[in-house]
């Protein structure tokens, strides 16, 4: 399945912890009244799936791409990188690793907000089957829900191109902490924007060990632009949405199709949608229920939820 993904990897600057909110888009005050019409619709759907976009991970300091005026296409001259560009180009790849590199240790300290608590509270009290998340971040397996599948993959894991061979992006980051001595001494790399900026010589000195178990490339377990979605995992989602009594988006403006496909069955089973996102989506014409408000202001209220 061709998978139009944005890989969103590159990520805080230490000053995001104070400002994180100048990645959500603006919005208006949602209406209470609209909070009870969401309660309502979920209250007899205890086997929802829930799935969530970058709009739900901008409440914690991770921008996403398309946001007018705060998303990362409106303030650098960032473009995602395509699969096969990394998979053909050993330039590509050290590039890659090098920003990912500076860009770890903030991204990996993000913590969750209280959407996912709420979603993680909500399974608990058994409100909802599932969550398919189109975020690399984790932060929903921080946040404690269990039931998570992770639709493009994770950022927390590294793995080989060529064989069965994967780490931890933690003992990662060692390993390429050992090999880059250089870069604890490398000037501030992480702009004001959360974008990073590194100098050329930096790039190319920079040093990314091959697969200890056959000397492959390693590759993030993230399905990058123009990759596939694994099958296994398209399957389990289908079976999900199969068994469910309908579906609930948040924060995604399901332009990628590997989030919109599963509007898609949701429909063509005849099941009931809602969709909680500031501005418009791909999917507003399918839903039956659509409040246009940021999910931090709604999903935390519902079911008298406090963190």
């Amino acid at each position: 399945m061709r998978l139009n993904q944005i890989v969103r990897i590159h990520l805080t600057t230490k000053k995001w912890g104070a400002t994180k909110q100048q990645y959500v888009p603006k919005h208006s005050p949602v209406l209470e009244g609209d909070i009870k019409r969401l309660e309502d619709f979920l209250i007899s759907k205890p086997n929802i799936v829930v799935l969530t976009g970058a709009g739900i991970s901008t409440e914690s300091g991770i921008p996403d791409y398309r946001s007018e005026g705060v998303g990362l296409y409106a303030r650098t001259n960032h473009k995602p990188i395509q699969h096969m560009e990394f998979v053909r180009s050993a330039n590509v790849r050290q590039r890659y690793w090098a920003r990912n590199f500076v860009g770890w240790p903030t991204f990996s300290a993000t913590e969750p907000n209280q959407t996912h608590h709420a979603l993680a509270r909500f399974e608990r009290e058994a409100r909802l089957q599932a969550v398919v998340t189109q975020n690399v971040d984790r932060l929903h397996t921080k946040a404690g829900s269990r039931n998570v599948i992770e639709l493009h993959g994770s950022g927390y894991v590294v793995k080989c191109l060529s064989c069965d061979y994967r780490i931890d992006r933690h003992e990662f980051q060692d390993i390429l902490n050992a090999l880059n001595p250089e870069f604890r001494e490398a000037p501030d790399m992480v702009r004001p924007d959360g974008d990073v900026e590194i100098p050329v010589e930096y790039v190319s000195n920079f040093r990314i060990p091959p697969c200890p178990q056959c000397g492959g490339d390693l590759k993030p377990e993230i399905v990058f632009f123009g990759d596939n979605v694994p099958r296994q995992r398209v399957e389990c989602i289908t079976k999900m949405i199969y068994n469910s009594d309908g579906l609930l988006v948040l924060g995604s403006s399901l332009l990628v199709y590997s989030g919109y496909r599963i509007i898609l069955q949701t429909k063509d089973l005849q099941l009931p949608l809602a969709i909680v996102n500031i501005g418009e989506t791909r999917a507003d014409h399918l839903a039956d229920l659509k409040l246009s408000a940021k999910c931090g202001d709604v999903i935390p209220k519902l079911f008298n939820f406090k963190k």
